[in-house]
């Protein structure tokens, strides 16, 4: 309904079966004809209904642009918050159109070895009945997952390569298991525990921590355990995996070249905002 216009339901509703009628050239409504018996015209369409349809011609409403459709989407779309379409996993946090959830890391290509060793992995976990979901990327989060307004992504990103300018790039290794809950207790995940390049990554987490506390977001944990998580299941098995992590070690350390070593070489930070990431390359 346009701003500032006011009409009757009941005289909105008789001109558009007036000129609807009229449109189709039908005859009109019975309630119409018997109106009009009495006019002199003979037309059977009262007198101030007829000489507005004459006057006005019919008009065609004409369908909306594609982008003022969604330019007021609903703030929620019922799809995201559907936990079966993201195999069981629930967010942290409400998913509402203008938020974008974000977090800062650095990616891990995984190598040949590395993936047999997670099919392994999987495979035990699997026989001492947990049902473990490989990661579909592997990272390490020098972050916690926040929610940002699409208009702060350019000024944070541009917050974090001012920040970033200069560091330098981070070596780091990971070979010890570890199982990680959530905080709302709704996954747990499989992780490999980073036992060098700490320091390095601590130096790291302070810049970004600043660009955080800059646009009032949460900061990384205080004591935090850097590493690569490998898998997950629903809900928390903290408990149930910790009874057989130490099997799961031993495939691990039990290879026939030695211990299998995850190597990251961090020489680009990333920054993943929604379905956008941003790259920060450090210095060699």
């Amino acid at each position: 309904m346009l701003v500032g216009y006011s009409s009757s339901e009941e005289d909105s509703e008789a001109d558009g079966e007036v000129a609807a009628a009229a449109t189709r050239g039908q005859s009109l409504p019975r309630k119409w004809r018997e109106e009009g018996d009495d006019d002199d015209d003979g037309g059977g369409l009262p007198a101030r209904k007829k000489l507005k349809t004459e006057e006005e011609a019919p008009k065609t409403r004409l369908p909306l642009p594609g982008s003022l459709l969604t330019m007021f989407p609903d703030e929620v779309d019922p799809h995201t918050e559907d936990s079966s379409l993201h195999g069981g996993r629930i967010r942290s946090f409400k998913h509402e159109r203008g938020n974008w959830s974000t977090y800062v890391y650095f990616p891990y290509d995984p190598e040949e070895e590395f993936e047999e060793l997670l099919e392994e992995l999987l495979s035990a976990a699997s026989n001492r009945g947990v049902l473990l979901t490989q990661q579909e990327e592997f990272h390490l989060s020098l972050s916690q997952t926040v929610v940002l307004r699409h208009h702060w992504i350019q000024p944070f990103t541009q917050s974090l390569r001012a920040g970033l300018a200069g560091c330098r790039r981070c070596v780091s290794s990971a070979g010890r298991l570890r199982v990680y809950c959530n905080a709302e207790k709704t996954r747990t995940f499989l992780g490999m525990e980073v036992s060098t390049g700490h320091a390095q990554l601590l130096d790291l987490v302070r810049v970004v921590d600043k660009t955080m506390t800059e646009f009032r977001l949460e900061t990384f944990y205080k004591e935090p355990s850097f590493h690569v998580s490998l898998a997950w299941c629903v809900g928390d098995q903290t408990v149930q995996i910790k009874e057989f992590i130490q099997e799961l070690q031993t495939l691990i350390d039990d290879r026939e070249d030695g211990p299998f070593v995850l190597r990251l070489d961090g020489a680009e930070l990333r920054c993943r905002t929604g379905n956008k990431t941003f790259r920060f390359p450090l210095e060699p």
